[in-house]
């Protein structure tokens, strides 16, 4: 692990939501705590409903905690507000999601760009950036591509460069290879691993697959609403 500050750090996190019917309350996340560094990925394994996206909501500060807290290059998310999250998201924080959520309507180019035209930078001061990304995406033949015209790896090729190209502090990805095959997933798992270290990101990653956290500095398994380094034993 490097020995930096922590990028992220988060500290005895509870989440606790009311049964349907207003009846009991189901304890979905109790006293949970982890750290991230630069150029560290962290992988969460869990099997389908142990919380492991209620964690990733809380780590981007799109919900808040019952208990505990967490803090985003030093900046602690209890202390923002709405506006004040927001901006710390679109500056700090980059994600990427299974199903790619990638606008129809803009182009390759335009997609990759779009972080940086929210945070106000200028179309001259973004081209740059953005063409240097897709020639290391392997994507600069295709800048003028709309995602209908793309394959499934290289919407998510595209995803990874969103995420990253506004040099966020820290990237959250939500099952990242889970709508491709085996071979396209591991290539993009390969190019995801490489960039987000060159560039001394620190990534999260939520997956069920010990195939896909097999690229983790750290593997932490989320179960019962506690997280354990080992997951040899879980039985799913």
């Amino acid at each position: 692990m490097p020995h930096t500050d922590a990028l992220l750090r988060a500290h005895d996190l509870h989440r606790h939501y009311r049964e349907a019917g207003g009846h009991g309350e189901r304890r979905v996340l109790e006293g949970v705590g982890l750290s991230a560094h630069a150029g560290e990925c962290v992988a969460l394994l869990g099997r389908s409903g142990s919380g492991k996206s209620t964690l990733l909501n809380l780590l981007a500060g799109i919900d808040r905690p019952d208990h505990g807290w967490v803090e985003i290059d030093g900046t602690r998310l209890s202390t923002l507000g709405e506006p004040a999250l927001t901006r710390l998201r679109r500056r700090r924080v980059g994600f990427i999601y299974q199903s790619f959520n990638l606008i129809d309507e803009l182009t390759v180019a335009e997609n990759l760009a779009l972080p940086l035209a929210l945070d106000g930078v200028r179309a001259r001061e973004a081209q740059p950036r953005c063409s240097a990304l897709l020639e290391r995406l392997g994507l600069d033949a295709r800048a003028e591509a709309f995602p209908d015209q793309l394959s499934g790896g290289e919407q998510q090729r595209v995803a990874i460069g969103r995420a990253l190209i506004h040099a966020p502090a820290l990237v959250l990805a939500d099952e990242p290879t889970g709508n491709l095959d085996a071979d396209t997933g591991a290539r993009v798992l390969e190019l995801l691993a490489a960039l987000f270290r060159e560039q001394g990101r620190a990534l999260v990653l939520v997956t069920h697959s010990r195939a896909v956290a097999a690229i983790a500095d750290r593997v932490l398994t989320l179960e019962r609403g506690r997280l354990r380094a080992d997951d040899t034993a879980l039985s799913w």
